[in-house]
């Protein structure tokens, strides 16, 4: 995936005047209730890291709490990239609500909102560049090792980690399955990032030298 600074500069401020918009809103449709939870500076961060990598495809599994700030992120980076967006809802969460509340920010055409098992809905998608995957779903363990991501270069956003408890990390079981290289950063309370593929290119080069010889002169 390549880097592009202006559509990540573009979901940046884009989600910066949205956060400002719902600090400054009071009707309850379009406040979600873990926004506290989830630093905004996280929530710019991602949307410019999905925007900025070009992501095509981009699919988030959520909790039975529903769409949420990270929903919002990713939504923008979409609305940028034209991207493709899939977000799965808990079975018992209202579309037409949750259609509401994104429209409340003119993103619900940015959304592909889907009802079903997550483990088994996320097995129609492949190459997926960008995930975001909620600790509070209770089958978030299988998620890890079925997800079928990018190897040339993926980006996995776990949320909720306390609730992994003492289960392996996202990048310890993709690292298990696939021998790819990546690397896993905590963002944000409660969060972690890992990376995986295009490693290589980060590795410095070995330089060949040729040889050659000096040959001097006495007179």
């Amino acid at each position: 995936m390549k880097w592009s600074p202006q559509d990540a500069m573009q979901a940046y401020l884009h989600t910066l005047q949205l956060l400002k918009c719902q600090t400054h809103s009071n009707d309850e449709d379009c406040t979600f209730g873990t926004r506290n939870i989830i630093r905004p500076q996280c929530m710019e961060f991602i949307s410019a890291l999905a925007a900025g990598n070009q992501a095509k495809l981009m699919v988030q599994v959520t909790s039975h709490q529903g769409i949420n700030p990270l929903t919002i992120a990713l939504a923008v980076a979409a609305k940028h990239t034209k991207a493709r967006f899939v977000c799965i809802l808990h079975q018992l969460q209202d579309l037409e609500n949750c259609r509401a509340q994104l429209s409340c920010y003119d993103l619900e055409d940015a959304v592909e909102l889907l009802h079903g098992n997550p483990c088994e809905v996320i097995m129609e998608f492949k190459n997926i560049d960008f995930a975001v995957i909620d600790c509070k779903f209770e089958g978030f363990s299988r998620l890890f090792e079925i997800i079928d991501v990018n190897l040339r270069g993926t980006i996995v956003v776990v949320s909720n980690i306390l609730e992994r408890g003492i289960g392996a990390s996202f990048g310890e079981v993709i690292k298990a399955r696939t021998g790819l290289e990546c690397v896993t950063r905590s963002i944000g309370e409660g969060m972690e990032l890992t990376r995986i593929g295009l490693m290589n290119c980060c590795k410095p080069q070995k330089k060949r030298f040729k040889r050659f010889h000096v040959i001097t002169f006495e007179n």
